[in-house]
């Protein structure tokens, strides 16, 4: 569990760390490649893809969610990927509900294509999905290989 508490702590970190730099130096769009990527700082009420519930139903999605990711993760991470994945997804989530909780906001600010704006945190829990469903792949194909 030492790599999933570890993995969770750096992408926490990494989250805020960027959020509050955005807040404090980016107040404006700056492209960095032409108009297909860039950072756009925006503050998102919502949750996945700006989806608006009233306050109450959005803060009880969220607490369960991560309460069920991190028992999951607490419990059925059996090797070293399953512990970076939900660590990622972990740590991710929980740098997006301090945000929440001291802005009353999400801080939204990687722009890529016409895609919706997303931040660090959302980042970190993608790729702890993608990091959980190929471990899963492989574990699977090895098995029907066997």
């Amino acid at each position: 569990m030492v790599i999933l508490f570890s993995v969770g702590l750096i992408a926490f970190v990494c989250s805020l760390a960027a959020a509050f730099a955005v807040r404090a130096y980016v107040h404006t769009a700056v492209p960095l490649v032409g108009s297909f990527f860039g950072f756009e700082p925006v503050q998102n009420s919502g949750i996945a893809f700006s989806v608006h519930f009233p306050f109450l139903i959005q803060t009880l999605l969220i607490a369960f969610a991560l309460i069920l990711i991190t028992f999951t993760g607490i419990r059925s991470a059996t090797n070293r990927l399953q512990q970076v994945g939900f660590g990622l997804i972990i740590g991710g989530a929980l740098g997006n509900v301090v945000d929440r909780i001291i802005h009353g906001s999400v801080t939204d600010f990687i722009q890529v294509g016409s895609f919706y704006l997303f931040n660090v945190a959302d980042s970190c829990i993608t790729m702890g999905v993608v990091v959980l469903l190929t471990e899963v792949a492989v574990a699977r194909w090895k098995g029907w290989r066997a």
